[in-house]
């Protein structure tokens, strides 16, 4: 099964398969793992890094994904590039002569895993392929908010609203937040503005609206000093949810799973309806 994802920005990391330069690593930053591996392979001429060209097969075996922008994206992969020009890896130290590249490789991720600011992104780090996967050190795991996923990945866009409206011509596929229910922001409980800045619950039957610094704060109560919320649970619904999540959702996606997740609501409701008579 291949996982899509919408809004992806990925860091992926490229292993040589090649007997000639066998074990020799790649990072990178894509928006379509799937394209640019294949420009990898393919070379220079279509696309492909120079330092790559004329040196595969490469396999791709190793995306993170979640960055909230390509900015931020790109950031983390010039940092895993090099690790010693980075001023929040000065405690990474270089690589041993006994270490291969990947293993040197990893064990920076898995530092940076752990740094300021990526420790606090939404991010997922993705084995694509599972025979290259690698357990990572005791000491080093990846914070409780960053999974660890196996398999293919492919990125998907995200559907504007015209579109959806286009295709789901009966209006019935997800559940509106009425003016009444989404008027007063949950958190502060005032009044919200057609212009003010908000956000929903991640999870449908629940959809409540709040204030995106009251949501933030609501989410900080533990953590006081930071500014952006890692995680936390919802004021109505009780349900946690990933602070990136939420504004994924603000931005357009999941709007599929929202579909597919009312649907599986309504048809479990009609079986338990169906039971009762």
């Amino acid at each position: 099964m291949v996982l899509e994802v919408e809004n992806f920005y990925g860091v992926y990391l490229l292993y040589c398969t090649n007997p000639k330069y066998k074990g020799r690593a790649y990072i990178g930053y894509t928006v379509d793992p799937r394209r640019r591996v294949t420009q990898h392979n393919k070379g220079s001429k279509f696309g492909g890094a120079r330092r790559t060209s004329g040196k595969g097969p490469w396999d791709m075996v190793l995306i993170v994904y979640g960055f909230p922008s390509d900015i931020a994206a790109l950031r983390f992969e010039w940092a895993w590039q090099h690790p010693q020009k980075s001023r929040r890896l000065k405690h990474v130290t270089g690589k041993k002569s006994s270490e291969k590249a990947f293993n040197y490789r990893l064990r920076v991720l898995a530092n940076m895993l752990q740094t300021t600011p990526w420790r606090r992104l939404p991010l997922t780090v993705q084995w694509l392929k599972q025979e290259y996967r690698t357990d990572f050190p005791v000491d080093l795991q990846p914070p409780s908010h960053i999974p660890i996923g196996y398999g293919q990945i492919k990125s998907k866009k995200v559907k504007k609203q015209s579109d959806n409206n286009e295709e789901d011509t009966d209006g019935d596929d997800l559940p509106s937040i009425s003016f009444s229910q989404s008027s007063r922001c949950e958190v502060c409980v005032k009044k919200i503005k057609s212009d003010d800045m908000t956000v929903e619950c991640i999870y449908p039957h629940c959809g409540v609206m709040s204030h995106i610094v009251c949501l933030a704060k609501h989410f900080l109560q533990n953590e006081p000093s930071e500014l952006i919320p890692v995680e936390g649970i919802c004021p109505r619904c009780k349900g946690s949810s990933r602070w990136g999540d939420i504004i994924r959702k603000k931005q357009g996606c999941y709007t599929d799973l929202m579909k597919e997740m009312t649907e599986n609501e309504n048809l479990a409701s009609h079986w338990a309806e169906e039971l009762h008579v």
